[in-house]
């Protein structure tokens, strides 16, 4: 049993951001397994659950016309190391190729290929579904608070 002195663990503001977040991605990634535009390959691997939040960072940052690997790893809040380590899964995955940088002939550019966009259209789809559920579940007032919150306290 849990002491009173020691509630405030499991209560605080970032564990139920960091929970809520939790469950809306797996929530996010659910819907995505099941979208029959996805194509089947990665609509497995969202299934088997072998996307992570991490991979979401691609799908969230990379601009359409393609970025470059710091300017994602800037985005993501990531270390370049990592990010590219990302970018090799999705490039494997099929979700982005990399291609040279038309303004800067030393530079890469990572690029969405049309899996890759089918992809991100199912992400802008099933966070919609997901959102939507959310306002269903805590009610319109409730969710309409929660947004102007977070958007305040994350400076947007």
């Amino acid at each position: 049993m849990q002491d009173d002195q020691d509630a405030w663990r499991q209560t605080h503001l970032g564990r139920l951001l960091g929970e809520a977040m939790r469950r809306f991605d797996a929530r996010v990634f659910e819907l995505m397994a099941h979208d029959a535009e996805v194509p089947l390959a990665l609509s497995n691997l969202a299934a088997r659950q072998q996307v992570s939040a991490a991979h979401i960072h691609i799908t969230r940052h990379l601009a359409r016309g393609g970025s470059r690997l710091t300017e994602l790893a800037e985005a993501a809040g990531m270390s370049k190391q990592a990010m590219g380590a990302l970018v090799d899964q999705c490039e494997a995955w099929g979700l982005v190729t990399r291609g040279p940088d038309p303004l800067d002939a030393r530079a890469r550019r990572v690029v969405f290929t049309a899996d890759g966009l089918a992809w991100l259209e199912a992400f802008r789809r099933s966070v919609a579904q997901a959102e939507a559920e959310f306002r269903a579940g805590v009610g319109e007032e409730v969710a309409t608070v929660v947004a102007l919150g977070l958007e305040a306290y994350c400076g947007s």
